[in-house]
């Protein structure tokens, strides 16, 4: 295991490296800060969002939900590819009004577009404390899989602990270029450890894809169809979460702030194009999975299936390379969400709040300072409260997916008004709210937020109705 070690220290040790290094002749402004000064090409942008995207859940949450769960689990192939071609029209529009009227974050839209910087107060909050149960979990994440990748010998808490005081150093330091710069290693390493895993685990034990899939079919005849081995993810289930994530994954506060390091539209649209090529990996994942449960059946834990394989499969010192690989796939989105988090409560909670006059300096020292106080609190609630926060990671997700109306009806509907946007904002947050944490998910066959997003944006529309429209479509 020693060699093992060595290789999950020297990536942890080199990766934070070159974050840091990333921002030695960044001139320090929120703009460098937040949206990398807006010159990120196809390349770094393609790497970046894709590295928000692809977490240390691509090895333990898909391969988990392949074993544990079979049929439902391909809605994650069919939302990724539904939410690329919608940010191929909405996410360039995007761009062109925070190009326009340099804006850093989602709630600066809201601000900017619905004329109320009570509405972006509203927004950043949501947008937060959805980021932090998101962050929780990547800390959670990373810690088993070095504890496991290192047999024991690197405690989940000191894995947790080291690598996020390296991740804080990059982001207080290069900001989002750090994090896209790290990403280019964490996307080399992850695709070799899935091509590796995926293509190999399959073809050691059974000869081929197809052989495994027909064994699969053949013991469990039930598993490869909805609603596999559950009770209740039914066709109805699987239809509303498309949607809903679909919809909804380019409204997590750091995606979309993300998109603003773009250098032109083009360059998003480019994006839009070539990023369901990140699919292929996520389907090599589900074949670890399936493999998994015909020759390691019975795993208490199914999120260690990807894992659980590997180290049964391969020497050690490939098991070192799959950790170093899936701790820097929690670094990296990790690193955007402490980023994004922090401006959250500096500029658009902090500055209309307490100082409205508060220079970019000043917002930008605080966001800094918050990188360090947001970072610590993920780390004593991934030590310390490892599974508390399950039902607010769920209604997370369903909360940033209420974003949507807003953000769509405001980029191409002049009749929304800001009522109504805040309005269905605070009704459908409310809905899924109440579903979630009452046990009422599925509700009615669907899923709770799609639920809750088709009330919103009822609401949002019947009230822009009756009300007058936002100021800044009419101009």
């Amino acid at each position: 295991m020693n060699t093992a070690l060595i290789i999950i220290f020297v990536v942890i040790l080199g990766s934070a490296a070159v974050g840091i290094f990333a921002g030695r002749k960044m001139k320090p402004s929120l703009e460098n800060w937040t949206v990398g000064g807006r010159k990120f090409g196809i390349i770094l942008i393609w790497l970046l969002m894709a590295g928000e995207v692809y977490t240390t859940f691509t090895f333990l949450g898909a391969s988990g939900w392949a074993y544990s769960k079979g049929a439902p689990t391909f809605y994650i192939l069919i939302y990724g590819a539904l939410a690329y071609t919608l940010s191929f029209f909405i996410l360039p529009a995007i761009w062109k009004i925070g190009k326009r009227f340099g804006l850093h974050t989602q709630p600066d839209f809201f601000v900017k577009r619905y004329d109320s910087q009570l509405l972006g107060v509203f927004v950043a909050l949501i947008g937060f404390f959805s980021i932090i149960p998101y962050l929780q979990l990547q800390l959670a994440g990373l810690g088993m899989i070095v504890e496991v990748a290192s047999n024991g010998a690197v405690s989940s808490r000191l894995a947790i602990g080291i690598s996020f005081v390296l991740t804080c150093a990059f982001v207080y330091t290069s900001g989002i270029r750090g994090a896209a710069w790290v990403a280019v290693i964490k996307d080399i390493l992850m695709i070799i450890a899935v091509a590796i895993v995926g293509i190999g685990v399959p073809v050691m034990y059974f000869g081929s894809f197809s052989k495994m899939l027909s064994v699969l079919m053949e013991k469990m005849p039930e598993y490869l169809v909805f609603p596999g081995s559950t009770s209740h993810m039914h066709v109805g289930w699987v239809m509303s979460t498309v949607l809903l994530t679909g919809l909804g994954f380019y409204m997590w506060p750091h995606i979309f702030g993300s998109a603003f390091s773009a250098k032109s539209a083009k360059t998003i649209k480019r994006n839009a194009i070539i990023m369901p090529l990140y699919q292929l990996p996520i389907l090599l994942v589900f074949m670890v999975g399936f493999t998994a449960i015909l020759v390691i059946p019975g795993l208490k834990n199914s999120d260690m299936a990807f894992l659980a394989l590997v180290n049964k499969s391969y020497p050690s010192w490939f098991l070192g390379f799959v950790g170093a690989a899936g701790a820097v796939t929690a670094m990296v989105p990790s690193a955007i969400l402490v980023l994004f988090a922090s401006t959250l409560i500096s500029k658009n909670v902090y500055k209309p709040l307490f100082n409205p006059r508060a220079s970019e300096e000043t917002i930008m020292r605080l966001s800094r300072l918050m990188v360090i106080v947001i970072t610590t609190f993920a780390l004593v609630l991934a030590i310390y409260f490892p599974n508390e926060l399950v039902n607010l990671l769920i209604l997370g997700y369903n909360g940033v997916c209420q974003f949507f109306p807003g953000v769509v009806l405001g980029l191409f509907w002049k009749r929304v008004s800001t009522a109504g946007v805040f309005a269905g904002l605070f009704v459908g947050v409310g809905v899924v709210a109440v579903l979630i944490l009452s046990g009422n998910d599925p509700f009615l066959g669907m899923n709770a937020g799609f639920f809750g997003l088709l009330i919103n944006a009822f609401v949002t529309i019947g009230i822009s109705m009756k009300t007058k429209p936002a100021e800044w479509a009419i101009k």
